[in-house]
């Protein structure tokens, strides 16, 4: 997975430029996922448009990776920006387009085994959407 989380950091970078800053984009390993990924992610612009959010993520992934390799992947969750978590995650690890390694932690009231923080900013710092 390591040699993908570059990708991933090309990926998140790319799409912040289109749609706006993230508040977190990360990759969860679930104690339970069975060597499964989640895309963890918060954005105004995915929160505000889910309907459409989804989709336009899943077509960025299809895109940029292989079949076997989004075999790797779970899901895409979007964390809503009231959730209580979020602020805690942002606080203790603030980085923007990188990554810090994690292991063994509980996020969101998850066990995670093994996570990549890709972004993790506080909300009011991107509340601005890219120039057109």
């Amino acid at each position: 997975m390591k040699d993908l989380v570059g990708r991933f950091i090309d990926l998140e970078r790319n799409i912040s430029q289109e749609k706006g800053a993230f508040n977190l984009f990360a990759l969860f390993l679930r104690e339970d996922a069975q060597d499964k990924w989640d895309i963890v992610l918060a954005a105004t612009w995915a929160e505000e448009d889910k309907k459409n959010a989804l989709p336009y993520l899943a077509n960025k992934l299809q895109k940029e990776f292989t079949p076997n390799e989004l075999l790797q992947l779970s899901r895409i969750v979007i964390v809503e920006k009231g959730n209580p978590a979020l602020p805690a995650i942002n606080q203790a690890m603030k980085i923007e387009h990188g990554s810090v390694e994690v292991t063994d932690s509980d996020f969101f009231g998850l066990q995670i085994k093994h996570a990549y923080i890709i972004t993790s900013q506080p909300v009011f710092a991107n509340q601005l959407k890219p120039a057109a």
